[in-house]
């Protein structure tokens, strides 16, 4: 396996690197699926052990339910939450239906208070905590959902927070809102909730916004909310976040989607390349090194294209841009990890982890992780080792590599569909109850 040194070289020579990584230099947490946008963490070296009585550095209850990734940035772990106020009060508007649809449910639950927090990574201490809505949600969730799905993310200079439906926030250090932006409101496939997140380019982000209604992705200045550019788009409900990556000189935005696999510059919004869509309910964000882009889906059939971005142009459909595709065992809705020439994803939501040769699309293995019965947490990767946590408590740590080789599995008392964040020697695992630091000292 390369070392973690030339596999950051590598990203970074591709033109794959995310702005969010160059600012920092792969040191933080910065998004959901770390610096490299590919679950790896080139800086970390956190415990391959722990349980609730070793390596636990501190526990903390969190206010409220979500599902949204820690993000880290210097002394602080950033999270979004949505805190249930106990009031009924009346939804908001219901929208219109889509045109052939029908009216968005409208949630039991009572109103949110949708919240931002930042904790300190020395001692879990709330350093802050700021409500920036406070709404009863107009339509329902998927009984594995919440209303805080979607990561925040930030630069080191601001906080981005998505609730979909209930608004895009940009947070100073501070807690402090800058500026607010109102998308309108979603009307999801059969009501099952949202959770795609934000990507950031520069000082550009980039929303898509993929429904029963009219679909589009929209860029936003990152200093002001002033929108950019806005192209419409013509998908049923997806939740994948965008992929930002760089190639030739030029910023590309790579969506996936059912329809199509489509990618935008991001300055312009102007179409660069397509290609055949995915399977329904895409969930899973694409990732990118070595300058290939590799998409994927697994709801009701199984796709992954590996596109080479030096070829593609136009509409794309086969060699040599279509780098080679795959189709058995992909994901429902855990997202893909590039790591050491390996791109390893999860069968369904299940505990089956396959590993192909990037470059190639070559198998390596396809094995069962006995301890993981159920996933929804993407893996994650820092110093030659693989994470994968479970939902029922337990975690799997492999050494990352061409055969399958579990070097520890963990458990916590908590429940996790977060996925974990990988910073310096700190894992911080969000669960259904508490956020935990896991570190040796």
């Amino acid at each position: 396996m390369r070392s973690r040194a030339l596999s950051a070289v590598a990203l970074f020579l591709a033109g794959s690197w995310p702005a969010v990584a160059s600012a920092n230099d792969g040191r933080y947490w910065p998004q959901w699926r770390g610096p490299l946008g590919t679950g790896e963490a080139p800086k970390a070296k956190p415990p391959v052990e722990w349980s609730e009585t070793k390596n636990v550095r501190w526990k903390i209850q969190i206010p409220g339910v979500g599902k949204s990734t820690p993000v880290v940035w210097e002394d602080l772990v950033i999270l979004t939450s949505a805190v249930p106020t106990g009031k009924d009060v009346p939804p908001p508007a219901t929208p219109a239906p889509a045109p052939g649809g029908r009216p968005a449910q409208v949630s039991p639950e009572s109103a949110f208070e949708f919240v931002v927090l930042a904790y300190g990574r020395s001692d879990g201490k709330l350093r802050w905590q700021r409500t920036v809505k406070q709404e009863k949600p107009h339509e329902g969730l998927h009984k594995d959902g919440t209303y805080a799905s979607g990561s925040a993310l930030t630069d080191g200079k601001r906080i981005y927070a998505f609730f979909g439906s209930r608004g895009l926030y940009a947070l100073d250090m501070k807690g402090r809102v800058l500026w607010q932006k109102d998308l309108g409101h979603m009307q999801t496939r059969n009501a099952f909730g949202e959770g795609a997140s934000p990507a950031l380019h520069r000082d550009t982000l980039v929303v898509t916004w993929d429904h029963e209604g009219a679909d589009f992705i929209v860029a936003l200045s990152a200093v002001d909310g002033k929108e950019k550019w806005r192209k419409q788009r013509d998908e049923p409900t997806t939740w994948a976040t965008p992929l930002v990556v760089e190639h030739g000189g030029r910023g590309q935005v790579v969506v996936g989607g059912t329809n199509k696999l489509l990618s935008y510059d991001v300055e312009t919004g102007d179409l660069v390349w397509q290609a055949a869509g995915l399977t329904m309910n895409v969930i899973p964000s694409p990732v990118a090194a070595d300058g290939v882009v590799y998409a994927m889906s697994g709801f009701r059939g199984n796709a992954l294209r590996a596109i080479r971005l030096a070829d593609a142009k136009g509409e794309i459909a086969g060699p040599p841009a279509l780098a080679w595709s795959y189709d058995k065992d992909t994901p429902y809705v855990p997202s893909p990890l590039l790591v050491g020439g390996g791109l390893y994803f999860l069968k369904s939501n299940s505990g089956i982890l396959t590993s192909l040769d990037a470059a190639s699309g070559t198998p390596r293995f396809s094995e069962r992780l006995e301890a993981l019965p159920n996933v929804y947490a993407s893996p994650v990767a820092a110093d030659g080792r693989i994470y994968v946590v479970g939902r029922e408590g337990a975690a799997v740590v492999l050494a990352a590599g061409p055969q399958l080789k579990v070097l520890a599995t963990n458990r916590l008392d908590d429940a996790f569909d977060a996925s974990p964040a990988l910073v310096d020697g700190e894992l911080y695992l969000r669960g259904a109850k508490h956020l935990y630091r896991i570190s040796a000292d």
